[in-house]
């Protein structure tokens, strides 16, 4: 299926025309499509012309009582792509103006190109038919410029095709807006965010058609070039689109893509969590709906979010559980990955009982779910018959940071702690550096620096990653970042926002 998504605002002159010719594409290069319109609060004959297409065109119309603009309008008309499709791998969208400055015959084009294995196709406008003011030219010439996408010369068009799966792909942000920008910024935008997630990104030449063009440009010239200039740091973030999978927060590496073949080892049950075992508060200092949002950099780039939540409270197998959940995204060049990592804690004792971690990395999908059963001693994997041992006090990848919030933690000590639920794992270290001032989520913080590692591990606390973490130095002991080395490079974790919800002490999770 291919979905053609059309916004409009006071088109009634060319909406019906355009629409009419999308339809003789595909007549005379036969393929299954509908055209998705949004008419965007137009004040003209637009909703007359448009119902009376949609009794002869496969054509569904969403209606804005308020306007909202262009960026909202498409956006919306993706994400309605996306919704309908049921093969992202296989179907597409076509984003089409209705002013008819694009020509609907480099369809077919875009369409072949796509069949042909390419993920994003974008008609760059190499000519243009009719006159502009000189103002208006000088600002399209130079807007590409300033909103540079690697392997494009017109990143503005607004005129592109792109497999589905692109688009489920690059919509996994914890952020209710996709596009931050408008007009043609709003076109790099998109372009840039769908990108990085693109195997294949392909270009076609097409014409500007303004001849055809039956309303005064709305298009502000030296304003356009203005907001294309204040974008600047906004296209860059969505084109680095997160440099290789910096986090794994927590201690991905002790459970998923690294090593999936578990360990059996029996032997491993006489390991005795008796090391540095240290006094726990009597209260747990996060709230059911605390939700931290991090930004990460790669040197000079932002290059993406992750997200830490106090769900809410769950029951597994009885027990009440409080439910984390980690949001992680990341990627680059041919690289990519989506992880959710979700945790269930018993809500007085605080071990783990529950562990999953849902992955789609370049391609492949995978899924490891495992059940904890602390007070028999032992865990299991879905999918596989055997148990095996864990420890006394189990706690999983998630669950850990959180942990690590409700212990007393000293400037100059050592602590090592043997909780992870796999005992081969163990012991996790974390030495407490020293106290300093840091600045995250818009205000200065007193922090207390820690080094956590695991000497039998690997990832981002592994003994060579040489990971740094700052925690509030209060009675939150929020995660404000998080520095870690990779082979390529030192990646930074950094708190951006913070949504704690008020919690009354009956209904937030407690320790014992």
């Amino acid at each position: 299926m291919i979905y053609v998504c059309v916004p409009v605002h006071n088109e009634a002159r060319t909406a019906g025309l355009v629409l009419w010719k999308v339809r003789q594409v595909f007549t005379a290069f036969p393929r299954e499509y509908e055209l998705l319109v949004l008419d965007d609060a137009s004040t003209d004959d637009t909703r007359d012309v448009l119902a009376s297409y949609a009794k002869v065109l496969p054509m569904t119309i969403v209606t804005h009582r308020e306007r909202r603009g262009y960026a909202r309008s498409l956006e919306e008309l993706l994400r309605l792509a996306l919704q309908r499709t049921d093969r992202p791998k296989r179907d597409c969208a076509i984003t089409l103006h209705a002013d008819f400055v694009h020509s609907p015959e480099r369809m077919e084009d875009m369409v072949k190109h796509l069949e042909s294995g390419a993920d994003l196709v974008v008609a760059e406008l190499v000519e243009q038919r009719g006159r502009v003011s000189r103002a208006q030219g000088l600002a399209r010439r130079w807007t590409p410029r300033l909103l540079r996408v690697a392997g494009l010369r017109d990143t503005v068009s607004g005129f592109l095709a792109l497999r589905l799966i692109v688009l489920r792909q690059a919509l996994r942000r914890d952020t209710p807006q996709f596009l931050q920008t408008e007009g043609w910024c709003a076109s790099a935008e998109l372009v840039a965010r769908l990108a990085p997630h693109a195997r294949r990104l392909d270009t076609v030449p097409a014409a500007a058609r303004y001849d055809l063009v039956q309303r005064p440009s709305r298009v502000k010239p030296w304003r356009q070039l203005l907001e294309a200039w204040r974008a600047r740091s906004v296209i860059r973030a969505a084109r680095t689109v997160v440099a290789v999978l910096f986090m794994a927060v927590g201690l991905q590496a002790q459970s998923d893509t690294a090593s999936r073949t578990d360990s059996t080892r029996t032997d491993s049950a006489k390991v005795a969590d008796t090391t540095a075992r240290t006094a726990a508060p009597v209260g747990v200092p996060f709230p059911v709906g605390e939700r931290l949002v991090y930004g990460a950099r790669y040197g000079p780039f932002s290059v993406g979010t992750a997200t830490m939540q106090v769900a809410g409270i769950d029951t597994v197998r009885g027990v009440e559980a409080v439910h984390f959940v980690f949001l992680i995204d990341g990627g680059a060049l041919w690289y990519h990955i989506h992880q959710n990592l979700e945790s269930w804690v018993g809500r007085h004792d605080f071990r783990s009982r529950r562990f999953l971690n849902q992955t789609e990395e370049k391609g492949k999908t995978w899924e490891r779910k495992f059940e904890i059963y602390p007070d028999s001693g032992f865990y299991r994997e879905a999918g596989r018959d055997t148990t095996v041992a864990t420890v006394t006090d189990p706690l999983d990848d998630a669950a850990f940071l959180y942990w690590i919030r409700t212990v007393p933690l000293e400037v100059g000590k050592r602590y090592e702690y043997r909780r992870y639920f796999r005992p081969e794992r163990n012991p996790v270290i974390v030495e407490v550096l020293k106290r300093e001032r840091v600045g995250v989520a818009g205000k200065k913080w007193d922090a207390i620096v820690v080094r956590p590692r695991i000497p039998n591990g690997g990832g981002i606390f592994a003994e060579k990653a040489d990971a740094r973490m700052w925690l509030s130095d209060d009675s939150l002991r929020i995660m404000l970042a998080l520095q870690s080395k990779f082979s390529f490079g030192q990646v930074t974790l950094k708190l951006k926002e913070i949504d704690s919800a008020k919690q009354n002490s009956a209904s937030g999770p407690e320790h014992p």
